[in-house]
């Protein structure tokens, strides 16, 4: 009598899952989900970019809710101090040297044409304090500190490590990711303030040493050209530079599983450190001009 019975109950689950497929595909059951035409796939990838966006709004104003609450993590916050800004001073010197000099020598040979080489000291500091410092030193910061700190969190999202800190009541923002904004605010300033100096001085170099510029004159130039509103304006961009680090970085590693086609895992977190650093390195371009173009 048991075996009709189980006949029966499994004729009955089977028919239970027929009618399943048959609501969800249609008449055929066999049949594969349809694909989206391109008007739909578009509208897809508009709400789904709408949704991110709107999801990384609500991330920046937590983030910044974060710094303003206690107790403040001064041990995390000089960690982050010694790796975003100790750890990038030999990059930084590097890069800032070897653009001086490069400005130097090309910025000789054009003067050179019109017999105004007096005026290299003007043309390499005002090019380096209002435009190379700040994207140069916010460029370099991205590609060293900031896919760090996104593949870090990306790592902690996928191994549950920032869902066992809500499990313990502990706030991810206050305890890892305002103290790595408050450190980038103060960091990438004077990283820029560092690159200002070292590539005047690899003008002055270059340009002195190498072609004969008269030093009196390109120190001359620089003092006469260059103005509180010059160095106020790299100063903005170089904290706006520093928001746009941490801000897209670190979102894209907290948010690394509802980022579309990322996926989960090991491969998801490299993908989405490469779009962060490119994003923030293409967001430092665009407010650069936005910056230039509204406070000049």
């Amino acid at each position: 009598m048991r075996k009709p019975v189980i006949l029966r109950i499994e004729a009955i689950s089977s028919f239970a899952i027929f009618f399943i497929v048959m609501v969800k595909h249609g008449d055929n059951p066999y049949s594969m989900p349809k694909q989206q035409n391109p008007i739909s796939r578009l509208g897809s990838s508009g709400l789904s970019i709408l949704v991110d966006l709107g999801r990384m709004g609500l991330y920046l104003l937590q983030m910044i809710q974060g710094c303003l609450r206690t107790p403040f993590r001064y041990a995390e916050f000089m960690r982050q101090m010694n790796f975003i800004g100790v750890g990038s001073l030999v990059v930084i010197f590097f890069t800032a040297a070897s653009t001086g000099m490069v400005l130097g020598l090309q910025g000789y040979y054009s003067l050179h044409k019109f017999g105004a080489e007096g005026m290299l000291g003007s043309a390499v500091s005002l090019t380096l304090i209002m435009e190379l410092g700040p994207v140069l030193t916010a460029l370099m910061v991205a590609g060293r500190a900031g896919s760090a700190m996104c593949a870090e969190l990306g790592i902690m999202r996928i191994s549950e490590q920032l869902d066992a800190l809500d499990c313990m009541a502990i706030d991810p923002f206050r305890y890892f990711i305002s103290p790595k904004l408050l450190a980038a605010l103060i960091s990438v300033p004077l990283l820029t303030a560092l690159f200002d100096v070292v590539g005047i001085a690899g003008g002055y170099v270059a340009g002195v040493h190498l072609m004969g510029v008269n030093p009196g004159s390109y120190i001359d130039g620089m003092q006469s050209s260059v103005t509180s509103h010059d160095v106020w304006l790299g100063t903005v961009k170089s904290f706006v530079f520093a928001l746009l680090i941490v801000w897209i970085c670190t979102g894209r590693g907290y948010f690394v599983h509802l980022i579309r086609g990322a996926g989960f895992g090991a491969r998801s977190v490299s993908r989405v450190t490469t779009q962060a650093v490119v994003l923030s390195s293409i967001s430092v371009l665009i407010f650069d001009y936005l910056l230039t173009a509204i406070l000049i």
